[in-house]
């Protein structure tokens, strides 16, 4: 009895038109699954389990594709992912999240503030500790940069004043994004997030520094505190 795809655990005895590379080849990379594009870049499974299989179970781990690229933790043992093919996977996991920034970078303006916390999310989402962000905007509110300026524990961070007027002067920045995620996943800003804003926004303001915004970035949703009216 021939083994389906579902059931072989070689992928060499699947029908040619099921294959993943013969697939990418015959009808292009958009036809394929997250789970077969994976399987094409780490080139084989394990024993009892295929590239797919693998591919598959990198997925399940870590939520989804999303979650997958946006991960900056390692990976936990994986049966098949070996020293190898983890640093193949973590390089074009970097590379992806590298894409994503400059493309965020080149846009002429910010579009609205949903681009800008669907990239937010993209960066700081995944985090296990709290991390604080800033991105760096020119008068026409022009992307400059984004930087990473300070990381915490699960429950909080330091945010020092100070090091956010360097890091603006640094940059020539005229106005600024202010950004965190919230480990837990819940984006409601605290009363701690609500004061830091407020001064950062009093002492940028002294070097001709505008806060545009402030952005809490949960698991799957943020909070804008301009929308919220707290700036």
């Amino acid at each position: 009895m021939n083994s389906s795809p579902s059931t072989s655990r070689n992928i060499s005895q699947w029908p040619q038109q099921k294959r993943p590379r013969e697939k990418l080849l015959s009808q292009g990379a958009a036809a394929l699954s997250d789970a077969e594009l994976l399987a094409i870049f780490l080139g084989c499974g394990s024993r009892g389990q295929t590239a797919v299989d693998l591919g598959r179970h990198l997925l399940n781990i870590c939520g989804g594709l999303r979650q997958l690229l946006g991960r900056t933790v390692p990976l936990p043992p994986t049966r098949g992912l070996g020293q190898a093919k983890r640093c193949r996977l973590y390089a074009v996991l970097e590379l992806a999240r590298r894409c994503t920034a400059d493309e965020f970078k080149r846009e002429a303006t910010l579009r609205s503030p949903a681009d800008t916390a669907q990239f937010l999310r993209g960066r700081l989402a995944s985090y296990p500790y709290e991390v604080f962000a800033c991105v760096f905007l020119d008068a026409r509110n022009r992307v400059i940069a984004f930087e990473e300026l300070f990381r915490g524990t699960i429950d909080g961070t330091s945010v020092h004043p100070r090091e956010v007027v360097r890091a603006c002067l640094r940059h020539n920045a005229a106005a600024v994004i202010l950004a965190h995620n919230h480990p837990s996943g819940v984006a409601e800003p605290s009363e701690s997030d609500r004061l830091v804003t407020a001064e950062l926004r009093q002492i940028l303001g002294l070097i001709g520094v505008r806060v545009l915004d402030h952005f809490v970035v949960g698991a799957d949703t943020h909070v804008s505190l301009a929308q919220r009216g707290l700036i």
